[in-house]
């Protein structure tokens, strides 16, 4: 989660882990059996063992553009959950992208990836606030967000969570998984990066994982 709820951030992250580790260890066998695809291997990257394609969804980018599953198909996906208040989690990890999309250009695979942020806090983050905040940080990362029927949709879809939290008076804080999500070009969830994150080993996966489409 975030700084505000650090505590419980920790342990929802980790019970998502383990989750997927559980997953992944009860579904080895029966992907190699099926003659499930071989992934390159990872420096970070958990990789699923089977893809599962991610619900339907509908949420509104920043441009003005509807963000829905269609948008994830022919490109790798990266998609971090957070919101524009975050005092440390998010601009940390999107500085981090950031220095991972320059090496992408560098390997010129960035027509096979994509980042997009999406906000759990659409109260708050506007569009005009979502493309300021985002566009910070690269110009080329997609920014949305949507009701809670479609974020919750969207972010069960991917294992992932998040809650807001009264603090005093009328304020709130926001708690949300660390982790990200990693979305094929079938758009399916595929795999997560887990904090601490690490640009140099995030990039070598991802340009791994664009050659392998």
């Amino acid at each position: 989660m975030n700084a505000h709820r650090s505590s419980g951030r920790i342990g929802t992250t980790q019970l998502i882990v383990l989750f997927a580790l559980a997953a992944a260890l009860g579904l080895w066998a029966g992907s190699r059996w099926l003659g499930a695809p071989e992934r390159p291997e990872m420096q970070t990257a958990v990789m699923y063992p089977v893809a599962q394609p991610v619900a339907g969804f509908q949420l509104q980018r920043a441009d003005g553009k509807s963000l829905t599953t269609e948008d994830f198909k022919g490109v790798w996906t990266v998609a971090f959950f957070g919101f524009t208040h975050c005092p440390d989690i998010c601009p940390t990890t999107l500085s981090t992208f950031k220095q991972v999309w320059k090496q992408l250009e560098a390997a010129q695979v960035t027509d096979r990836v994509q980042f997009v942020f999406v906000s759990v806090d659409p109260q708050r983050d506007t569009p005009t606030q979502l493309a300021s905040y985002v566009g910070f940080f690269d110009k080329d990362f997609i920014a949305a967000t949507g009701d809670d029927e479609q974020l919750t949709a969207l972010t069960r879809s991917l294992g992932l969570v998040y809650a807001r939290i009264p603090d005093a008076g009328d304020t709130y804080s926001v708690d949300h998984s660390a982790s990200v999500a990693i979305i094929d070009p079938q758009a399916r969830r595929a795999g997560l990066f887990r904090p601490p994150f690490v640009a140099d080993a995030i990039s070598k996966d991802l340009v791994a994982l664009a050659g392998s489409r």
